[in-house]
């Protein structure tokens, strides 16, 4: 496989849990520009079924503009620990799909994890963050109480490839203040296999980058035909995204008469094993393999998701969505043309970007629902 594309690293023990805002220094994270985005309700929909997802395509809008590949959230399920969004896109020729170049808008009661296998990203945000995405960098942005940031692929970048995931933040941490970490970790080598963690613990290694509930994230690379075993949280639930290739996940526990589990996963494809599971080996099929590895316990609360807000109830929601137009919306009446205009309310102003910022869409015509 080329190296144009990061190694990987992870597996183990729970993540360190930090509850107080740290600073690092990159971060990033793709909107949501479905048109229509429908309402999201969080909670376990498959009770402790291993299930494969497969992902749905959704354009980011625009005649030129890049689709993504979602598998979270799905029918299937919302939530895998307090992973609550995945985006997969890519291998891109920026030539033909135009790129990235998402304008300013806002976040709430999440955090954005960004990793990129090819290409560049610059990233601003309203609290004063400027940095660039690259591959093999996890990008961690806490938009807790409310955060605004724009991302834009890079003139040196002729191929974008990679995925953003989002965090819900639980009820006692979800008004946070902004903020975000940047990390690039070290890879770690076996035979046959790289990897790298980017949040929590595994393998031995443990990601400095602070989150607040334990989570797992690594990214694995498998030349072909090679098996990878490694100790997990039994009371993680875990989620494999393939990148590349294929690959056979077997999770192993003690829990009942489910377990060992085998779960073949093709490309795009999510994998998700429910809490129970002491090892999982990845066993990667005739071709060179990359996957992310995600996990953390269920998240043991309901959230609704709508947009780029994570609230509790429909009011919070709308009170986001308010907030957001209230702030973008000139004299006049419509969206100012530079987000330098907009105002500086709960969700700040983008320093340096001077797009228009993206105007949020209309509210579905039913109440918001949160459930379990």
């Amino acid at each position: 496989m080329p190296r144009n594309v990061p190694s990987a690293t992870g597996a183990g023990t729970a993540p360190r849990v930090v509850s107080q805002p740290g600073f690092g220094a990159d971060n990033v994270g793709v909107t949501n520009l479905d048109a229509r985005p429908a309402e999201i309700a969080g909670g376990d929909r498959r009770g402790g079924r291993a299930l494969t997802i497969a992902p749905r395509d959704v354009p980011l809008g625009g005649p030129r503009a890049m689709a993504v590949r979602r598998t979270l959230p799905s029918r299937e399920r919302s939530l895998i620990g307090a992973w609550c969004f995945l985006d997969h896109y890519g291998p891109d020729d920026v030539s033909v799909s135009g790129g990235m170049k998402v304008a300013p808008h806002p976040h709430t009661g999440l955090q954005t994890v960004s990793w990129l296998f090819t290409g560049e990203i610059e990233h601003r945000d309203s609290a004063g963050n400027h940095a660039m995405v690259r591959p093999g960098e996890v990008n961690l942005m806490t938009g807790g109480h409310g955060i605004s940031h724009s991302e834009i692929s890079t003139d040196a970048t002729p191929v974008l490839h990679g995925a953003q995931l989002w965090v819900a933040l639980p009820d006692e941490h979800r008004d946070t203040d902004p903020h975000f970490d940047h990390f690039a970790p070290a890879p770690l080598e076996g035979p046959g296999w790289t990897v790298r963690v980017f949040l929590g613990s595994l393998l031995g290694v443990t990601s400095p980058v602070p989150t607040y509930t334990p989570l797992l994230g690594a990214e694995v690379l498998l030349e072909p035909g090679t098996s990878l075993t490694v100790p997990v949280d039994a009371t993680f639930e875990h989620g494999v995204l393939v990148d590349t290739g294929g690959v056979t996940v077997v999770a192993t526990g003690s829990t009942g008469d489910e377990w060992p589990v085998a779960t073949p996963v093709a490309k795009d494809h999510l994998a998700y094993t429910p809490p129970g599971a002491t090892s999982l080996t990845l066993a990667a099929g005739p071709a060179w393999t990359r996957l992310l590895l995600l996990g953390g316990p269920p998240f043991g609360e309901s959230i609704v998701m709508w947009w780029n807000f994570v609230g509790r109830t429909h009011e919070e929601v709308v009170a986001y969505r308010d907030a957001w137009q209230a702030a973008i919306t000139g004299p006049d009446g419509d969206v100012v043309g530079d987000s330098q205009l907009v105002s500086d309310s709960r969700f700040g102003v983008v320093l340096g970007d001077h797009l228009p910022p993206i105007p949020a869409p209309p509210l579905p015509g039913v109440r918001l629902r949160a459930r379990q």
